[in-house]
C-alpha cells in the first residue's frame, strides 16, 4: 500500500514510504476516494511508530496480534505521545471500510438537505446534549478563561449533527438525580439507510474506544482493565461537522472552530481531506497542521483524561482554520467521538500519577456534571 502527499507533520515534510511486506495499517483501511489525503508511512524500528514529530502517527496492529508485549509496545507509545502533544493518528485501527464510506456517505447526504429540512431536526432547546441539528455556539467559549460575550459574538462557521447513546432506545443507566432531559431521544433524518449507517460507525467507534482505553491503561502502569468499569455505560457524542463553503470572507475572528480543547477522556476524528482544516498549539505557541492521513483517525486526549492524570497527559488546544481564499468554495466534512466517561464517574487523580514530590493538583469532579457545564459555557442553556 503506497500512499503519496506533501502534507507537514509537526515542522517537517512527511516522506514518501509503503509499508512493508508483511507489515500492513489493518486489513480494513479507508482509503483517498472518501476526500482524504494519503501520507505516506513507514515503521520505525519498534514496529509501532510509522512517522514521529508532534503529531505522530502510531500503528495499533501490534495491540491485536502481538501478544502482550504487543499491547505494552503500542500502550507505551501511546503514553510517550500523551505526555508530549496529547495528539497522534492511528493506523491499523481494523474499522471496516464499508462502515467508514457509509457513515461518510450518510454525512453528506445529510448536510446537502435544504436548510429547512434540516431544522426540522433542531436540537430542544433543554437538550443538554444538543442532540440534532447543532445550534450555533462557539467551542472558545468552553474555555475557562473565555469571555462569554465576546466569543459567542463569533459563533463557529459550521453546521453539526449530533447524536449520542444516552437518546437509544437500549440507553445507559443514568443516576435519579440526573437531568431527565439527558434522555431525549436521538433525533433522525428520514433518509435511506442514514440511522444504520450511523449506529454502525458509533458502535465500531465504541469498540476501538474501549481498546484504546485499555492500552492507556497499561501506559499508565495499572491493570489494563482499570478504566472498564468507568466507561461501561458512557455518555458519548458522536457530532457531524459540515464546514460549508465561504463565497465571502468570514468575519475577523471568526473561525470554522474557535481554539479549544476536548472536555473528555479522549476523541476519535475521521476527517476528509478538504482545504481548511485542524491545527494544534504546539509548546511553542505555534500553530501545526494535522495532516488527513489516509487509512488513518486522529486521537487526541481531552480535558478529563488530563485530570486523571494530574497533567501527566496533556490536552492540547486545537482550532479548525478557514481555507485560503483561492480554495474557499471547498466544503470539508469531519466526524469526532468524543468519548465520555459514565455520567456517575469519578474523576480524580490516578494512583500511579502522584507520589509525594507530585500532589493531586485537581479535586473530584464527576463526568456528567462537568460535561453539561462545558456545553452551558458553549451553547448556553
Amino acid at each position: 500500500m503506497t500512499l503519496d502527499t506533501t502534507s507537514q507533520m509537526g515542522s517537517r515534510k512527511a516522506r514518501h514510504y509503503a509499508f512493508p511486506q508483511g507489515h500492513s495499517s489493518g486489513k480494513d483501511t479507508m482509503n483517498a476516494s472518501h476526500g482524504t489525503s494519503g501520507t505516506a508511512v513507514q515503521p520505525t524500528a519498534d514496529k509501532v511508530t510509522l512517522i514521529d514529530g508532534y503529531v505522530p502517527v502510531i500503528d495499533l496492529s501490534s495491540a491485536w496480534t502481538g501478544g502482550p508485549e504487543g499491547r505494552r509496545a503500542v500502550g507505551r507509545a501511546l503514553g510517550e505521545v500523551c505526555e508530549h502533544s496529547g495528539f497522534l493518528a492511528v493506523a491499523g485501527h481494523g474499522v471496516s471500510e464499508t462502515v467508514i464510506a457509509e457513515m461518510y456517505r450518510a454525512t453528506q447526504e445529510f448536510f446537502a438537505l435544504p436548510l429547512s429540512e434540516k431544522k426540522r431536526l433542531l436540537a430542544d432547546p433543554d437538550d443538554p446534549l444538543m442532540r440534532g441539528f447543532g445550534r450555533p455556539g462557539s467551542l472558545a467559549a468552553s474555555n475557562a478563561d473565555a469571555s462569554l460575550d465576546r466569543e459567542r459574538a463569533l459563533p463557529d462557521i459550521s453546521e453539526t449533527y449530533t447524536i449520542n447513546k444516552l437518546g437509544e432506545p437500549a440507553s445507559p443507566g443514568l443516576p435519579s438525580d440526573a437531568d431527565p432531559h439527558l434522555k431525549l431521544p436521538n433525533k433522525w433524518p428520514e433518509l435511506p439507510r442514514f440511522a444504520e449507517a450511523y449506529r454502525a460507525y458509533y458502535a465500531a467507534m465504541e469498540n476501538l474506544a474501549r481498546e484504546i482505553m485499555r492500552l492507556f491503561a497499561l501506559a499508565l502502569d495499572l491493570p489494563e482493565s482499570w478504566f472498564d468499569d468507568k466507561i461501561d455505560e458512557h455518555m458519548t457524542n458522536m457530532t457531524a461537522n459540515y464546514y460549508p463553503a465561504q463565497p465571502d470572507p468570514p468575519e475577523p475572528g471568526r473561525a470554522r472552530k474557535g481554539h479549544h480543547s476536548d472536555w473528555g477522556c479522549l476523541t476519535i476524528l475521521y476527517q476528509d481531506g478538504a482545504p481548511g482544516g485542524l491545527q494544534v498549539l504546539d509548546k511553542a505557541e505555534r500553530w501545526v497542521e494535522v495532516p488527513a492521513i489516509a487509512s488513518t483517525f486522529v486521537i487526541n486526549i481531552g480535558d478529563l483524561m488530563a485530570r486523571w492524570t494530574n497533567d501527566r497527559w496533556v490536552s492540547t488546544v486545537h482550532r479548525v482554520v478557514n481555507p485560503p481564499r483561492a480554495v474557499a468554495m471547498c466544503e470539508r466534512y469531519s466526524v469526532p467521538f468524543f468519548y465520555q466517561p459514565n455520567y456517575g464517574a469519578v474523576i480524580e487523580c490516578i494512583p500511579t500519577c502522584t507520589d509525594p514530590g507530585n500532589p493531586p493538583k485537581y479535586g473530584p469532579i464527576t463526568s456528567g456534571a462537568y460535561i453539561m457545564d462545558k456545553f452551558r459555557r458553549a451553547y448556553g442553556n
